[in-house]
């Protein structure tokens, strides 16, 4: 898929046109990497997984060699966390395995590589925003496995960007507020989970966001996240209500749903790097929520 924008009266003044190459471009992510990119003018290259496959390391080496970009986006991963517990080994030939190859294949290349990484490489102890320098401690395995990759792109591409983010939902899903909208349209009551808190961030305001990285920012680790915190519980509400759907939402504790990975009871991002540029901050949370839910009724990506 390779498509170009039309000149855009959003388009930063100064920032060229430039030709991106995305890994992963039918995730929820991917999608809204290439539709930003042609809103500011960029040529973009969106590889879906059967395209291309970042573990195939000649794979990659071929299509940066024949794509020529000036950056590459790697929105690719396994994101099944639960899943991750019993097959940790797949996922991590993919988070942190297939991290490196395209870092690698970058670096060989004299290009940028951005990688998207995840809040879930920290352990959930914090009580206030975490910075980018916070060390990191997962607890699950999707957790280590996102952070072997981090480890892996910074050791194998000096120009590399590392974007961190939270509570991700966007395009088709499946994400917690589709699934939210479902079952609050099946059933009368739910139970979700209160005591985890943490920023859910719409793909259709970080896309943006990275895309203007990729032109400003110097090499690092950045937050990038909606502004605002809320818990599971706050969000299926203003989601369910937002639809307005009858179902009853009664708050729980992670006790009283286990699942396979341990999930942070914390994991508000600090996008301090990120305001360091001069860059405004995301709009809140409950603006992405609105945002988001008005695409579906438009009848955008589900």
């Amino acid at each position: 898929m390779t498509t170009r924008g039309s000149s855009s009266d959003v388009r930063r003044a100064g920032c060229a046109a430039l030709k991106y190459l995305v890994f992963g471009a039918r995730g929820q992510l991917g999608g809204d990497l290439v539709d930003a990119g042609i809103r500011e003018d960029h040529e973009m290259v969106g590889l879906t997984q059967a395209k291309c496959d970042i573990r195939d390391a000649r794979a990659v080496a071929r299509w940066i060699g024949s794509v020529r970009p000036d950056a590459v986006i790697n929105a690719a991963a396994w994101t099944r966390v639960d899943a991750a517990e019993d097959h940790e080994a797949e996922a991590e030939a993919v988070n942190a395995t297939g991290a490196g190859v395209v870092a690698a294949a970058c670096a060989e290349a004299g290009i940028r590589c951005c990688h998207v990484s995840t809040d879930y490489v920290f352990d959930g102890s914090a009580s206030s925003p975490i910075p980018e320098t916070a060390v990191a401690a997962p607890r699950s395995a999707y957790g280590r496995t996102k952070w072997h990759g981090e480890v892996a792109v910074r050791e194998r591409c000096a120009d590399h960007l590392i974007v961190r983010t939270s509570w991700l939902y966007g395009r088709q899903g499946p994400n917690f507020v589709l699934t939210m909208l479902r079952l609050g349209a099946e059933r009368p009551q739910l139970r979700v989970v209160a005591d985890q808190r943490g920023a859910p961030t719409w793909t259709g305001h970080l896309a943006p966001a990275v895309i203007r990285l990729l032109e400003v920012g110097p090499p690092g680790t950045y937050h990038l996240s909606n502004r605002g915190t809320t818990t599971w519980y706050d969000l299926a509400i203003a989601a369910i209500r937002a639809r307005g759907l009858g179902a009853e939402v009664l708050p729980i504790t992670t006790a009283e749903y286990p699942t396979p990975a341990l999930r942070p009871a914390y994991s508000v991002l600090d996008n301090r790097a990120w305001r360091e540029l001069g860059e405004p901050p995301l709009p809140e949370w409950t603006e992405g929520l609105r945002a988001y839910l008005a695409t579906l009724d438009a009848g955008g990506p589900r």
